[in-house]
């Protein structure tokens, strides 16, 4: 067959989707809207290396200072930068005090002018906040006046929160605080990280597979829309000469054209979401627009493929339907679908997947091509599997109510069409709940317990430098939402003068109460002190702790003028302690000094912190704590505790998976919805005939709900079971023990059943327009 005729043929089959009346351009239109949302989707994915490398980009060229970076003297073109990020509720909020020492300092990316000390710069998003009526606790910490708004170029994402305000003297805090003294903006380092663990590449690869699968699905059924009554009007073309291959051809020139329209809409539906995408946050990720540009050779490899793909799906679909000048063969028995080689797709994932079995993140990297394979051979097996199962299943369903009769009546004569409306639900059912086997059998490695003692205190705040300690303490304990405060100085106190010196004591210094939280004190009043046992470093605690014995204070840490070397002498009565664990975790050694027992020269020789017990029914304790913190020093950043630890990149692999979800969950509902649709549109005349013979509404719509209820039944079924078999293979290859994550397991099923019942809901007021007898006119 020439290459000549194959265009002729598709080229008709094209003018056949536009110029053949409603019936050709509505069928073309609905393939072209499921077509549509699945490409919106593909496009959305291949700008999404973009989009994190532009993100990237922006905050390598906003970047101010690194840990143990050179400090730089003061000069013509400096600028001395403090951090000053808080959180407001559970939203981050990226905040640096700037002061430039010369004219020639450098800008922030995004800024044009430097704020005045008591005057800020804001994010749009920030500014919004701030003026709402939400933003009322972080209008009292963030106490500037607004004096302008941050360009896109300094920040990462359109609903960042972030403010650039204007400080004097800050150069004095430097030794102190988090900041530096910087003569530019922008930091190559960031680029440079520690290689990927072999099991976190592993979870990145099956995300994207799992994630474009059903896209993929979907479109593959969007390209079969319509496909009975399209079969019905090929029939006309026999009767003027067309041989049966070249009503195929035509069919797939039909699909072609509808695919074509899918890329149009497809693209519109892309930059439409592009634009709104600038408005949204979805787990605390938001792009501007500018972000989302796809790769050139994606986005021509998502055009060449998907019409490509509707050719050839069509091609598939007709190689056992037979067009005759009379009508379409079809209304026979049609033969048993095989199971054999339905068989060999997951079959063949799993030949692919088990030469890695028990590699675990120490034999290596992952071979990308096999996973990729396997995965997708698997879940395609979903899809292979499905129609098989429903047609063996309805044969065997026996007698019931009517809606029960119709409904399973309908099944046996279409099962393929039912049970391609729940592939993509499925298929995305099966991967989701591999994922989640997978992440959480390999999630005690990433995620560990945290050490702090989230029932003792919630949060821990560093005393700022030249503030008593009594009086923050005051501070805090009159905030509201506090229940306690425990008030810990500590610091270290040498064996001998100088600093050759290489054996120290811990010191901590408290009131009775505090000390109780580090120690089981026998008894305790201001004055006494106490050297403590079972600490985790007792060995020079005992040896140091001896009555009589002098310790010395670096003269940098205590209130002596000069470079002075101050001696505490270790009283003659110092009692016994047992250690215990702090708020912290950690059990302290050393020795604990009540304050009427400390010179007042060494009243500054240790650092505070304290912990804070919070009131948990007010929802707003940790923002007044934070506004509490602010008044005392505006760069202050107290620290919330948490009982779980996890790795960054683990948690942004989670958060980039359930952002995909909710991207793939909105397609298969809106999919869905569109082939719910169709398949109404399909049965318009047999619902007018049975309601005008009699047929109470009521019956037919539950007859659509169990029509729509059991293949989604069976296919979540089965989506379980495969998924649970792949994910116990990926925790094989990741040398993890299996175990079936049972709620993870019912709530993905839940969620899948959930899409469908909500579409279900949503096309039963097409359902009650079409069952009318007036359906039955015809022209």
């Amino acid at each position: 067959m020439s290459a000549r005729q194959w265009a002729r043929d598709l080229g008709m089959g094209t003018r056949y989707a536009f110029a053949g009346g409603r019936e050709g351009w509505t069928r073309a239109l609905l393939t072209a809207v499921g077509v549509g949302l699945g490409v919106a989707l593909l496009l959305l994915t291949t700008a999404i290396p973009n989009a994190l490398a532009e993100r990237d980009r922006r905050e390598e060229a906003r970047s101010d200072h690194t840990f143990g970076q050179q400090k730089i003297p003061k000069a013509d073109n400096t600028l001395v930068v403090l951090d000053a990020d808080t959180t407001f509720r559970d939203l981050d909020v990226r905040g640096r005090l700037l002061e430039p020492e010369s004219p020639k300092a450098p800008l922030p990316p995004g800024v044009s002018e430097f704020p005045a000390a008591g005057e800020m710069v804001v994010s749009p998003a920030l500014k919004e906040l701030l003026a709402s009526d939400e933003g009322k606790l972080l209008r009292e910490r963030l106490n500037y006046r607004i004096a302008g708004t941050v360009g896109e170029q300094g920040l990462v994402g359109s609903q960042e929160l972030a403010y650039f305000a204007g400080g004097k003297g800050l150069a004095d805090q430097l030794d102190h605080t988090s900041g530096a003294r910087i003569d530019s903006f922008g930091n190559d380092d960031l680029g440079s990280s520690d290689p990927w663990d072999p099991v976190l590449l592993l979870l990145v690869l099956v995300v994207f597979v799992v994630l474009l699968m059903p896209v993929a699905v979907f479109i593959a059924a969007a390209v079969r829309f319509g496909g009975e009554r399209r079969d019905r009007r090929l029939a006309a073309l026999r009767l003027v000469g067309s041989d049966s291959r070249m009503t195929r051809r035509i069919a797939a020139g039909e699909a072609l054209a509808g695919s074509v329209l899918g890329l149009v809409l497809g693209t519109g539906f892309f930059l439409l979401g592009r634009q709104l995408a600038a408005t949204l946050e979805v787990f605390s990720v938001s792009v501007f627009p500018s972000y989302l540009n796809p790769s050139p050779l994606l986005a021509a490899l998502v055009a060449v493929a998907v019409p490509t793909a509707a050719v050839l799906v069509t091609l598939f679909a007709l190689r056992g339907v037979v067009i005759e000048p009379l009508g379409v063969v079809r209304t026979a028995k049609p033969a048993r679908r095989r199971l054999w080689w339905r068989l060999l797709l997951p079959a063949g994932g799993l030949a692919m997947l088990f030469p890695m079995v028990g590699q675990g993140r120490d034999g290596g990297t992952f071979n990308e091509y096999l996973v990729v394979g396997g995965v997708v051979l698997l879940l395609v097996g979903v899809t292979a599997l499905l129609p098989w199962i429903v047609e063996t299943v309805v044969a065997r369903l026996g007698s019931g109510g009517i809606a029960w009769q119709l409904a399973v009546r309908r099944l046996q004569l279409s099962s393929g069409t039912a049970a391609r409306m729940v592939n993509g639900i499925a298929v995305a059912v099966a991967g989701a709940i591999a994922l989640q086997m997978l992440f959480a059998g390999v999630e005690g490695s990433y995620t560990e317990q945290s050490r702090y003692d989230v029932s003792r205190a919630q949060m821990q705040v560093q005393v700022p430098q030249g503030v008593e300690t009594a009086s923050a303490a005051g501070e805090f304990r009159d905030t509201e939402g506090v229940r306690k405060v425990t008030a810990l100085n500590e610091g270290y106190l040498g064996g001998q003068r100088g600093d050759d010196g290489d054996s120290y004591v811990e010191i901590t210094v408290a009131d009775c109460a505090s000390l109780r939280e580090v120690a089981t004190l026998p008894s305790c009043r201001d004055g006494d002190v106490f050297a403590v046992k079972g600490g985790e470093f007792d060995s020079d605690t005992a040896r140091l702790a001896k009555p009589g014995r002098a310790l010395w204070a670096d003269p940098e840490d205590t209130t002596e003028a000069g470079d002075r070397w101050t001696s505490w002498t270790v009283p003659q009565d110092i009692r016994h302690a047992q250690s215990r664990e702090d708020p912290t975790g950690y059990r302290r050694s050393g020795i604990l000094i009540t304050p009427g027992a400390l010179p007042e020269n060494l009243a500054s020789f240790a650092s505070a912190q304290l912990y804070l017990s919070l009131d948990p029914s007010l929802p707003d304790a940790q923002d007044y704590v934070r506004n509490t913190a602010a008044r005392l020093d505006p760069v202050a950043q107290p620290m919330t505790w948490q009982s779980i630890e996890s790795n960054e990149r683990y948690a942004t692999i989670r958060t980039g998976l359930s952002v995909g979800a909710a991207c793939v969950l909105a397609l298969i509902g809106a999919s869905l919805l569109v082939s719910q649709l169709e398949q109404l549109r399909e049965r318009r005349k047999l619902l007018s005939s049975l309601v005008a013979f009699g047929t109470r509404r009521r019956t037919l719509s539950l007859s659509v709900l169990w029509q729509t209820a059991i293949p989604i039944g069976l296919g979540l079924l089965l989506a379980a079971t495969v998924g649970m078999a792949l994910g116990a293979v990926l925790l094989r290859m990741t040398d993890t023990s299996i175990r079936v994550d049972w709620p993870s397991v019912l709530s993905m099923t839940g969620i899948g059943a959930g899409v469908v019942l909500v579409v279900t809901l949503l096309s039963l007021p097409p359902l009650w327009k079409l069952m009318r007898p007036d359906g039955l006119r015809t022209e």
